[in-house]
């Protein structure tokens, strides 16, 4: 039987499947808390940004919390301080985590392994230590009762579901942003350099540059997730910028599936879930989320989606 579909605009496996998760998360708020919902779109960006420095230019950072909290902090402080607009606050978290970005990733690629990680880690906790002490942080007390404002001042974002969809279409967009940058010739190069990256030297590309590059824009979009999440529950606090936070975020490209654009998401929302469903647990959630990822480890060495990426690419799916 002749396809109803012109060659051009026949729809592909994987553009079918993206319609149908966007579909999903469009009628979730009328099922499901939006609460929930957008703290995993939240942290599913904050691991998407991360994979982007692991799994694309194979960079392990352990400091990414100071891009995720301060950009939180500084998002936070401008709408409740100076009564700043949610995308003007929102904006300057952002710019805030790219500058950090570009000093911290600067001195941090001049090594490489083990010492790139502690680099980072070392600028992590200097920067948790500012927020104890700096008097617009309010130190251990936070800051709390943020107003969300509204968003052009059109749309109230006090409206749980109201801001459940712009949380969406911001990670909507920025998760597209994300495949771009990893399927354009420069994604190409930063998949040369984490390959081996003394070919790329001697191919005639600029390495550091291509790492700054990237480490800059995993810092920028790790500090939008931290300021959505900020406004989210209206309130930001230390945890946002501790080490726990850097460790929390390595953890789910890795059960998703590092080096994929859907893994890292799906990762989030799996440590999400598991977070809310044994809160009554205590301190026992961390035990029981250990015991998960050495069992998800063991059994999909390359993250759950890592290992359904060769059947889904067969079937003309890229994740």
């Amino acid at each position: 039987m002749t396809s109803v579909y012109p060659p051009s605009i026949k729809p592909s496996p994987q553009r079918l499947l993206i319609l149908c998760l966007l579909a999903l998360f469009i009628a979730a708020p009328f099922a499901v808390y939006p609460v929930f919902l957008m703290k995993g779109l939240c942290f599913a960006l904050f691991a998407a940004a991360f994979n982007l420095l692991l799994g694309y230019v194979g960079l392990l950072s352990f400091g990414h919390a100071m891009f995720f909290g301060f950009s939180a902090y500084i998002t936070t402080h401008a709408a409740k301080e100076w009564g700043w607009t949610p995308e003007t606050a929102i904006l300057l978290g952002v710019l805030t985590a790219g500058v950090m970005g570009v000093v911290t990733g600067w001195l941090a690629i001049r090594r490489s392994g083990i010492y790139f990680a502690m680099v980072t880690l070392a600028f992590s906790q200097m920067m948790f230590f500012v927020a104890l002490q700096a008097p617009f942080t309010h130190g251990e007390d936070g800051i709390q009762g943020v107003p969300r404002g509204h968003l052009f001042g059109l749309f109230d974002l006090g409206d749980n579901v109201v801001m459940y969809y712009f949380v969406l279409a911001v990670f909507t967009g920025s998760l597209m942003l994300i495949h771009r940058i990893v399927t354009s010739p420069f994604g190409q190069v930063l998949k040369a350099i984490r390959d081996n990256e003394p070919r790329a030297i001697s191919l005639g590309y600029e390495v550091e540059r291509y790492k700054l590059l990237a480490f800059t824009l995993s810092a920028a979009l790790s500090g939008l997730a931290g300021s959505l999440k900020a406004l989210v529950f209206q309130l930001v606090s230390l945890t946002d910028v501790h080490w726990h936070m850097s460790g929390e975020v390595v953890l789910m490209p890795l059960l998703g599936g590092v080096g994929t654009v859907f893994g890292p998401a799906m990762g989030a929302f799996m440590i999400v879930a598991i977070q809310d469903y044994f809160s009554e647990a205590g301190s026992w959630v961390t035990i029981i989320q250990g015991v998960i990822f050495v069992v998800c480890v063991l059994l999909f060495r390359n993250g759950v989606l890592g290992v359904l990426a060769p059947a889904l690419k067969k079937r003309g799916i890229m994740v």
